[in-house]
């Protein structure tokens, strides 16, 4: 009787067996089904694709449509094909990698693995100890004029405005409307938010502003999120968040601030796999993929983009321990110097795979302008060490002044611009920064420059203040244009 029954147990578990060896079989060809079927992209649009954000639009529609609706249909089949391409170019990109390159990522990517994360899965604080120095005079002295007194308490006045506004009507957005009074959140930073509350830390914190920075630093700890999956511009989130959090961590000591700059500057690392290191302009930063302006000159990097990063990155490897920061940034000046330069002028415009100049375009305003001032500031955050960025700098102001800086038959300098040879007579708004820039640098000029460079300076700035002066209404015009006599001779 026992045998009996141990038998008919041992036939039922090999009944299930068998059963399940069929079920999977089943499984498997219908899987395959769906992913060979010539109409396949419906009905993975079907099973894979029903994310909340596309079950929304499926059920409504940006429009109110109802289910099932062409409209619907397209927006679904569009988002398989994005990330279809998206697929494909990380593909194209790993493939085009030697295959000791390859190798290399793998163990780089696995060894990360185990230090990212602890048990319940949050991020390990494994940052080396950093010893703090809050720098002299950030806070706590007062002017003793008291006409400067007057005007520092209505500068805090203003930026109290302007922060109450912002806490009032778009707390958590990335910037303000202040027309309409409702929260706006460009899509140069992707779905992260709170722009505006990690670019005013440091301003907060210098006036003294306590609660508000409190306030916003509770926010950071809280709501601050890099874990999207959105393409972001690697410039901007740099400067405005990357620079945000340091300079706040460098004023006040919060830890959060350092470990929020570093998670973040970890993130950008994918837009430097390039063939040449010169870093692209976007990146999504969950998937790595990058890719650059579709406007920007056959797809080249943008030099005040990609030259605005050795700032930011330096720090990163100094709080972090993590020398790939510094490393990156350093490939970049690596690249430019064994590039020839036309005129000596640094182009626009650079493939980031050839690493040959895109178009001859070269600008002190858009599209250039903060990688001279990047070049100084190099230089004199190392405590004035770094020589290979200074001798950039002033090599490339003096091919500026010999090839861009002109006077106007009214007497007023400027710097004009240049297109494979040829000067266009215009100044943008975003070049007045030089009048400032050229002043900061003229203390280290080389031979007896300084005061040349200074007089240089105060005749840009003054430039700048004349075409505000002159005109009507001088914020809505970003460039002063000259009326062009000869190449060289121009008046307003």
């Amino acid at each position: 009787m026992h045998l009996k029954s141990v038998s008919a147990t041992s036939f039922r578990l090999t009944e299930k067996f068998i059963l399940l060896l069929v079920f999977s079989a089943f499984i498997t060809l219908c899987f395959g089904a769906i992913f060979f079927l010539p109409d396949s992209s419906k009905l993975l649009s079907g099973v894979f694709f029903r994310s909340s954000a596309v079950e929304t639009n499926t059920r409504t529609g940006p429009d109110g449509s109802e289910p099932g609706s062409a409209g619907n249909d397209g927006r679904v089949l569009d988002k398989i094909r994005k990330d279809h391409d998206m697929a494909l170019l990380e593909a194209k990109y790993i493939l085009q990698k030697q295959p000791d390159d390859i190798k290399n990522d793998i163990f780089s990517d696995k060894n990360k693995v185990p230090n990212s994360s602890d048990q319940n899965g949050k991020k390990a604080n494994d940052l080396p100890s950093v010893e703090f120095h809050r720098p002299p005079g950030a806070i706590g002295s007062e002017p003793r004029d008291p006409e400067t007194r007057e005007r520092r308490a209505k500068v805090k006045e203003m930026m109290k405005h302007a922060w109450d506004s912002y806490r009032r009507y778009a707390w958590g957005s990335n910037e303000l409307r202040p027309v309409s009074k409702q929260g706006h959140s460009s899509n140069l930073f992707g779905s992260i938010k709170g722009a505006t509350i990690v670019d005013a830390l440091d301003t907060l914190f210098i006036m003294e502003m306590s609660e508000e920075f409190n306030a916003a630093t509770e926010w950071v700890e809280k709501n601050l999120d890099f874990n999207v999956n959105a393409e972001v511009s690697v410039f901007e989130v740099n400067i405005r968040f990357v620079g945000g959090l340091l300079s706040a961590y460098y004023l006040s000591g919060k830890e959060v601030f350092r470990q929020k700059a570093v998670e973040l500057g970890e993130k950008l690392l994918p837009a430097f796999r390039t063939s040449t290191g010169i870093p692209w302009a976007l990146l999504n930063l969950k998937s790595g993929v990058g890719r650059n302006w579709p406007w920007a000159s056959g797809g080249s990097s943008i030099l005040a983009e990609y030259g605005t990063l050795h700032l930011e990155f330096m720090h990163l490897s100094k709080l972090s321990g993590n020398q790939e920061f510094a490393q990156k940034v350093m490939n970049i000046r690596k690249v430019l110097n064994r590039l020839d330069k036309p005129q000596g002028l640094y182009p626009n415009y650079l493939n980031p795979n050839s690493g040959q100049w895109g178009q001859h375009h070269v600008s002190v305003g858009g599209l250039g302008d903060s990688f001279y001032e990047y070049l100084l500031k190099a230089w004199l955050m190392s405590d004035k060490t770094d020589e290979e960025g200074k001798k950039m700098y002033y090599d490339s102001l003096q091919a500026i002044e010999t090839s861009l800086i002109r006077k106007s038959s009214g007497g007023l300098t400027y710097i004009a611009e240049w297109k494979g040879g040829l000067l266009e007579h215009k100044m943008g708004h975003l070049t007045c920064f030089a009048g400032g820039m050229i002043a900061l640098g003229a203390d280290g000029a080389p031979g007896d420059k300084t005061g040349h460079q200074m007089e240089l300076a105060a005749e840009i700035a003054r430039t700048c203040h004349e075409s505000y002066a002159r005109t009507g209404n001088p914020h809505t015009h970003t460039h002063t244009h000259t009326h062009t006599h000869t190449n060289t001779h121009t008046h307003y």
